[in-house]
């Protein structure tokens, strides 16, 4: 029900002829100056000086100040409206004048009011800055009351830029004549094998939760698409609990047919550079309540071979052994040599998947590549084996039984061009891009080892 200075000659009575909400409060500019609109939002603070109030409003573009004046707003509006709990919903409509005082520099003098929702008391976490205990506030804590947290506006802004991050992901694609798929999430067997699957029962068949698109894109090769992308979930039954590892995430996916590993590399780097571009272009006020400053790179980046990284380790008393993933340690000493975006090619054949391709020349080494920012990886990829008997032979030396990837093989016997692709997590390039310590923060509702709900 609106609530407005009429009570004050009358009884309250509804006031139907105003909207919830006329405009956000970004959206609010000088040619609104004097002129009369309905906005809405949490109550994210009340100031009450007696005769006078000053509320902050929040909705999703910003903070704007409503100014309550007990004498022309009404003694029951005002005691309803200054009443308020934190973070209830309100809609109010008033007059916008300009004041130079407030950072916005406006104003909105209330005229009515309409009480959507009234939050209970206390708050199981604080919204705002003035909430000191906030500050202090555990991720698990925050977690378990994620709807109060994602109403914080520098935790809106990490989804404001993943959002931005997914648009310029797929102007990316579609601009390079990419065509967007979606491949089952229930699957027979596993892309790369392993023990790493969430078991499901599919009717009377056992059957797993995918781990990627791997298998499916690259039949897509064999169709005459030529280039795919997917954007979906991916589950990975990993047992671990690091800050690094969701077991349900968001997986970016590209293949390319008549392709080799630098033609998808170009893809990728192209990929990172539009969406740092696209993010300083629509979330300038996001970085800042973020605290951070992207450069978009120059291309092409930096690439460092496998063998390379070996020497920059030994120099640095690392010594590894040949074959060998690299270690967080020694991923450590690289990125005080390449701080920023650089490739690792040139892998050994053995620490990859069986459908990398190893090099004719040098088949202990393949067609493999990494990402990284600094010390953290990105994603990975490589162009791909196309030649069904090699394929097969990858797979009984990788401990796979053949028979179980037919549906999969059975696409390289009639006709399969040279691919490659990439795959990517979300999650993980967002924690990259605003340098958070926690990919579980890049995600609104986190599945990890021990997180279900909410």
């Amino acid at each position: 029900m609106w609530f407005t200075m009429t009570e004050m000659d009358n009884d309250t009575k509804q006031k139907t002829s105003l909207t919830l909400r006329d405009k956000y409060s970004a959206e609010i500019s000088k040619e609104d100056f004097n002129s009369e609109l309905t906005v809405a939002g949490w109550v994210h603070e009340i100031r009450n000086l007696g005769g006078i109030a000053f509320i902050l409003l929040r909705d999703r573009t910003g903070i704007l100040q409503v100014t309550a004046i007990k004498k022309e707003l009404g003694a029951e509006t005002y005691k309803l409206l200054t009443d308020l709990t934190k973070e209830s919903v309100v809609s109010i409509h008033g007059l916008v004048q300009p004041n130079e005082k407030v950072s916005s520099g406006f104003e909105i003098l209330a005229i009515a009011v309409e009480v959507l929702g009234r939050a209970k008391a206390p708050l199981p976490l604080g919204v705002s800055d003035e909430d000191k205990a906030e500050l202090d506030t555990k991720l698990d804590t925050r977690l378990d009351s994620r709807f109060l947290d994602l109403r914080k506006p520098n935790i809106t802004a990490i989804f404001k830029l993943r959002s931005t991050i997914l648009s310029a992901i797929r102007q990316h694609f579609e601009g390079e004549g990419f065509i967007e798929i979606q491949t089952p999430k229930i699957v027979a067997t596993a892309t790369e094998g392993g023990t790493e699957l969430f078991p499901v029962q599919y009717f009377e068949k056992p059957a797993f939760l995918n781990q990627s698109p791997q298998l499916y894109k690259q039949i897509m090769m064999a169709t005459g698409f030529d280039r795919v992308y997917e954007i979906g979930p991916a589950f990975r039954a990993e047992d671990h609990d690091t800050v690094r590892h969701l077991n349900e995430f968001t997986s970016i996916d590209m293949e390319m047919a008549f392709a080799d590993e630098l033609d998808a590399m170009g893809v990728l780097e192209r990929l990172i550079r539009r969406c740092i571009k696209l993010i300083n272009e629509r979330n300038s006020k996001d970085l800042e309540l973020l605290n951070v400053k992207l450069d978009v790179p120059e291309l092409p980046l930096k690439r460092v071979t496998y063998d390379q990284v070996l020497e920059l380790l030994k120099d640095n008393d690392l010594e590894l052994p040949w074959g060998e993933d690299i270690p967080m340690e020694g991923m450590h000493i690289v990125a005080k040599t390449h701080p920023g975006f650089h490739f690792i090619t040139h892998w050994p054949t053995e620490s990859k998947p069986f459908y990398a391709l190893p090099y004719e020349v040098n088949p202990k080494l393949c067609r493999a590549f990494d990402l990284n920012y600094g010390a953290k990886e990105i994603t990975s990829g490589a162009q791909r084996v196309h030649n069904p008997e090699l394929l097969r032979s990858n797979l009984i030396d990788k401990g796979l039984n053949p028979e179980a990837f037919e549906f999969y093989t059975n696409a390289f016997e009639f006709g399969m061009p040279p691919h490659a692709g990439w795959g990517l997590g979300l999650e993980r390039l967002v924690m990259i891009l605003t340098d958070l310590p926690n990919v579980r923060e890049c995600v609104l509702f986190p599945r990890d080892r021990k997180r279900l709900v909410p």
